[in-house]
């Protein structure tokens, strides 16, 4: 038998034991909402979404009405599209780089903090892909986020200018060659050698070509001398490109060299090349189905080809900031981006071709033969864009890498 006294002690206890069951309950019970909360904010969208982008690729109807993916993406997430467009991989790099200090070692989380990146998203091709990875500029991306990744067209979802240490880098975006574009006054049949920008000699006009051919403003335009070369001096044994030893290397300089004779202006402005076919005299140069289909739609004489010697390409990939201070509105734009009507879209506004097969098939823009028009089936023709680097699988010995690539070419371009 227990005293009064115990037995109010033993009633507390029972309480109090009581209570802290209770008040465990309770705190299991108010865990999940406190997780779910969290959750929100994590994938909270921020209402704006910065992209650095080549021209033509981030459309909102400006330049006409009908080529317009970004105004029901703003629509439907809420996310305000800022673009800001960028004549070459150089300019990309720069600009996504001038957040911060690249970090130490390259892809180290802890750098650049949440929100440092002055750019959520980067449509990279090639040559500014490995060099945005190897600095830490941009970070892997979450397949799990973007679940139209599994639509990509099967030779580009591991591809190596994206796909680098078994991690995803970014979502491919349009492929496309650099094509020969010409005057057709000037020739009345597609030119059939890139020799016509390399080397001195009488169009079918009967005039000189010295004056009126350009060159691309770019180091990587190194490897469109290079493929010429390959076919040319076959002596030379370039296998790729964008892996040269030192003798191919001066190979190729030499030539670029002899084309600055003829060459009166290089291009990186895709809208200044326009503009030099229609009013200073440019009859031929390197370009993009961009300036193509823009000269087209302005009536001027204009047609393009791909030479016997074949030509390098572009395939782009939209990589995501370290630092992307809205990674919740970027990682639905990377969705929205592989949808078939946006790849279509996109493809026949700018003569390219689709990431997404699934595009070429019932878009209104791109037409039943779009595809096939814009080289579709020519993939594996091309060699893509991708930073040239010291190691490399064609020479034990090395190849020259792109930082002597950029000196080069600067000294090239300003006569020396």
């Amino acid at each position: 038998m227990f005293s009064g006294s115990a037995k109010r002690s033993l009633t507390i206890l029972a309480c109090s034991a009581a209570l802290t069951i209770s008040a465990c309950a309770k705190k299991e019970e108010e865990a999940p909402k406190k997780d779910d909360a969290m959750m929100a904010n994590a994938t909270a969208l921020e209402g704006a979404l910065d992209i650095v982008a080549w021209p033509g690729y981030v459309e909102r109807g400006e330049n006409d009405k009908a080529y317009d993916w970004v105004t029901q993406f703003e629509a439907d997430t809420g996310c305000k599209v800022n673009v800001k467009t960028a004549a070459t991989s150089d300019e990309m790099v720069t600009l996504m780089s001038s957040g911060g200090t690249p970090p130490s070692p390259p892809g180290d989380a802890s750098w650049p903090p949440p929100g440092n990146a002055p750019y959520d998203l980067v449509t990279a091709s090639g040559d500014a892909s490995l060099r945005l990875i190897r600095g830490g500029t941009v970070q892997p991306i979450s397949l799990e986020r973007i679940p139209s990744y599994a639509n990509l067209d099967a030779r580009l979802k591991e591809a190596p200018w994206h796909y680098v240490d078994g991690k995803h880098w970014g979502v491919p975006y349009q492929w496309g060659p650099n094509v020969l574009m010409y005057n057709t006054d000037v020739f009345k049949k597609p030119p059939a050698s890139w020799s016509v920008v390399f080397e001195p000699q009488k169009l079918p006009d009967g005039k000189p070509n010295k004056n009126r051919v350009q060159a691309y403003d770019g180091p990587i335009y190194i490897a469109d001398a290079a493929l010429y070369l390959a076919t040319k001096k076959p002596e030379l044994g370039i296998k790729d490109p964008y892996e040269l030893n030192e003798a191919q290397y001066a190979a190729v300089l030499g030539l670029l060299r002899g084309q600055r004779q003829l060459v009166p202006k290089y291009w990186h402005d895709a809208m200044a090349q326009v503009q030099d076919f229609q009013n200073e005299g440019i009859v031929a140069s390197s370009s993009w189905p961009y300036q193509v289909n823009t000269a087209l739609a302005n009536k001027q004489k204009i047609a393009s080809t791909v030479p016997a010697e074949g030509a390098t390409g572009w395939a782009d990939t939209t990589m995501l900031a370290a630092g992307a201070k809205h990674p919740n509105c970027a990682y639905k734009w990377l969705e929205w981006s592989l949808s078939p009507k946006v790849q279509g879209d996109v493809a026949a506004y700018f003569g390219s071709n689709p990431t997404v097969p699934k595009a070429c098939e019932g878009n209104a823009l791109l037409g039943a033969d779009g595809c096939k028009t814009n080289g579709f089936e020519n993939f594996e023709k091309l060699k893509f864009w991708r930073t040239p680097e010291a190691k490399c699988a064609s020479h034990v010995e090395g190849c020259v890498p792109y930082s002597r690539w950029v000196t080069d070419y600067v000294a090239i371009i300003g006569g020396k």
